[in-house]
């Protein structure tokens, strides 16, 4: 037995959003037997958009019962049937979200007709409802209010049961609780094909252009993890093809993704931007002539020893290099306090802080915190890291801490000098969002793994 469902909503997300009819269309595999509506009240306004859409609002909403109501009610009519919907995701999330409110887990055998459809009628324009009805000759009545959907869509099950000489329908409902996750124009053979690798991933909308860019350690399973759970149905409904780039090392992903958000600015990155350089860490000579150091956002006329995407990655170099090079984490900023730092009475600052240490000797340690970091201008390396093969590294060029130049190299190649592995080397155009990131992980990698190239051709 099978439960077609429609419902209408206040909104797109079932995490901020509540149900305002819902309606379900029963269906024996060879007929429709049944059907049930209902309008329900969702103790919020209904946004203006939506009344436009489907012709409800607040006042037909005021004296129906809300989804508490009728919880009981429904739940007995869906119970042990297979729920069946129009890109399934939207109206089950919501359902499911409903119940567990009410303290019930509804977790049954879904169909979804966008997926069937694909594979039982390939080849059309367009598989939205409106356009398969029509394409298959189904009127719809009522468009956009729940019983109306509903009923069409149970009409387009029915045929899909007729044609299905494939067996698609069972194969869906056979274990294939995965694909039941994924975003309704992507089949199975394009989601198969995801490497468990890592690199660079993008999601295309129907015209092909890019609408999201994301880095991962292991592609697929960052693509199950996008559509598991609570995910972003406008984004899900609005992806049709993925590609992808390997490049065995992360560093390199991490870069690229950067990259190529700043290059193609996708639709779905602008609120998940790649940050901005907005802190640094000053330093200046206080009245006694001993080296201070400060964290704090940047600002127009004043040049940072360094520059670091957050206030946290800059505390901690600062706290870090202040505890290596003991130095005074009074005058690191650190420590907030009248007199002598805490550390002094501890015995780990050698009291610059209050006079022990002279300014010359403390100001010889001090500099430590930034040498070889704070001015990148004219540092050249190279970093080797792994490659997408066993049969090659990665090679990445780094020039003013910026990324300049990446390719891979085959171990077979036996470059001999430098200029033979820079040949190698693609150049891309200098992005500053790599240079904080580089700068941030920099302190992760091997020393064997940096090549420097100062004083080299």
């Amino acid at each position: 037995m099978y439960a077609i469902v429609d419902i209408e909503t206040t909104g797109g997300f079932s995490a901020q959003h509540r149900i305002i009819e819902i309606a379900v269309v029963f269906h024996d595999g060879e007929k429709i037997t049944g059907h049930y509506e209902r309008l329900l009240n969702p103790h919020r306004s209904v946004p203006s958009f939506i009344t436009g859409l489907t012709g409800i609002d607040a006042g037909m909403l005021s004296e129906a019962p809300d989804f508490a109501q009728v919880a009981e009610e429904l739940w007995t009519l869906l119970e042990g049937k297979i729920f069946v919907a129009h890109n399934v995701s939207f109206d089950y999330n919501f359902i499911r979200q409903a119940f567990e409110q009410e303290k019930k887990s509804y977790k049954p055998r879904r169909l979804c007709t966008v997926r069937l459809s694909r594979k039982i009628f390939p080849g059309l324009r367009s598989y939205s409802l409106g356009r398969l009805c029509e394409s298959r000759g189904i009127t719809v009545n009522d468009r956009h209010r729940a019983l109306g959907d509903a009923w069409a869509t149970a009409l387009l099950f029915g045929q899909l049961l007729k044609e299905d000489r494939n067996g698609e329908i069972a194969r869906s409902l056979k274990g294939k609780e995965k694909a039941l996750t994924l975003p309704p124009n992507i089949s199975h053979e394009q989601y198969n094909q995801l490497p468990r690798a890592t690199g660079v991933y993008y999601f295309h909308d129907k015209n092909g252009k890019v609408i999201y860019v994301g880095k991962a350690v292991n592609i697929k399973s960052r693509f199950d993890s996008h559509f598991s759970g609570k995910s972003k149905i406008s984004l899900k409904s609005e992806i049709c093809d993925i590609s992808y780039e390997l490049t065995g090392s992360e560093l390199l992903a991490l870069l690229l993704e950067a990259m190529e958000i700043k290059r193609l600015w996708p639709k779905y990155n602008r609120s998940l931007k790649v940050k901005s350089i907005s802190w640094g860490v000053f330093a200046y000579l206080d009245q006694q002539g001993y080296q201070r150091f400060q964290v704090s956002k940047i600002f127009p006329g004043i040049k940072p020893l360094m520059t670091f995407t957050s206030h946290t990655e800059a505390w901690k170099l600062v706290s870090d290099k202040t505890e290596e090079l003991e130095l005074c984490p009074k005058l690191s900023g650190i420590q907030k306090t009248s007199g002598a730092c805490y550390d002094y009475r501890l015995g780990r600052c050698a009291g610059a802080c209050c006079g022990e240490e002279s300014p010359e000797a403390y100001n010889q340690k001090a500099a430590n915190l930034w040498n070889g970091t704070s001015s990148q201008q004219g540092v050249r390396f190279l970093i080797k890291d792994r490659g997408r093969n066993r049969e090659e590294e990665a090679v990445l060029l780094v020039e003013d801490g910026f990324l300049a130049a990446f390719g891979y190299i085959d171990h077979s190649a036996q470059c001999q000098e430098i200029g033979e592995v820079l040949d190698f080397l693609k150049p891309v155009k200098r992005v500053v969002e790599t240079q904080a990131l580089l700068q941030s992980y920099l302190t992760k990698l091997p020393a064997d793994r940096i090549i420097p190239l100062n004083g080299m051709q």
